[in-house]
């Protein structure tokens, strides 16, 4: 998985270059953004402190939770297969840690085992929204519970299969993809008002408006991102697979590892599940 074919894929329409967008979202970030993501990992994971932990974010895109994992303690490895996305991790640490040894930032891929092999295992695997990107999510699952030491944690976040709508949002999504550049951001951002608009109008006739309009408006608080970019990487993130939660759970559970913590999504967005292995 080299960095020229990074390119050709995005050139043929098979890839977003999801590091674009995360540059964008650094000339944004805040002190309130960092705070926001420590606070998300740390109740996720259930522990206050990562100090002397070995932390791994594989699939690190803007850098943010790798950031946050450093502020928590964590002896960090941070590696992302898209060249902008590594891009982005390192203006991260050269900001926060610039001489820091324990925080490595690399290009990589979770389908290279070659790569990952040389990594050895980790306390904390921690890959969010990223795996269902791969193209092979499955291969890329399995490779990265092979990094997970003896009673580490896997903690993993993975699309929704919501059935047929799915398959809806696999076309929408390689249509953006196949758009020219010009007309990506705008395709986006108008798709998403409309869809948003109509669930709006679904809710509020149903005298429930706050369903949609409250995750609005507390974007920010779930895991610090920001809701532009996250509309661009929604519309835009492509491979794109998807899974139920239960066929997550007992998929990941029959490798030896057991369930500690989950949320499961209702509709659109990801599964959070953290894993311990046994």
């Amino acid at each position: 998985m080299t960095v020229d074919k990074f390119r050709e894929e995005v050139a043929k329409g098979q890839r977003f270059e999801f590091g674009k967008n995360w540059e964008s979202f650094l000339t944004k970030l805040s002190d309130e953004h960092i705070s926001i993501s420590q606070s998300s990992l740390s109740s996720m994971l259930g522990i206050k402190s990562l100090s002397d932990k070995s932390f791994l974010d594989g699939g690190s895109g803007s850098g943010l939770s790798s950031l946050a994992a450093k502020n928590l303690g964590a002896n960090v490895t941070s590696f992302d297969y898209d060249k902008s996305s590594v891009w982005c991790t390192s203006e991260l640490k050269k900001r926060y840690y610039t001489k820091d040894d324990s925080w490595a930032v690399m290009q990589g891929s979770a389908l290279d085992s070659d790569f990952l092999d040389e990594l050895g295992q980790f306390d904390i695997v921690y890959s969010w929204g990223v795996l269902h990107h791969t193209s092979r999510m499955w291969a890329a699952i399995d490779n990265c519970l092979k990094l997970v030491n003896n009673e580490g944690i896997f903690f993993i976040s993975i699309y929704n299969d919501q059935g047929i709508k799915s398959h809806f949002w696999w076309i929408v999504k390689w249509l953006y993809n196949k758009l020219p550049r010009v007309f990506k951001k705008p395709f986006a951002f108008s798709a998403g008002f409309f869809v948003n608009f109509l669930m709006l109008l679904k809710y509020t006739l149903r005298l429930k408006p706050m369903v949609i309009l409250g995750p609005i408006f507390d974007y920010k608080q779930r895991r610090g991102m920001s809701m532009l970019s996250d509309i661009v990487d929604w519309y835009g993130g492509f491979p794109y697979e998807f899974a139920t939660y239960d066929y997550l759970v007992d998929y990941i559970q029959s490798k030896g590892f057991e369930l500690q913590k989950g949320n499961e999504a209702s509709s659109l967005g990801c599964h959070e599940l953290v894993f311990k292995r046994i």
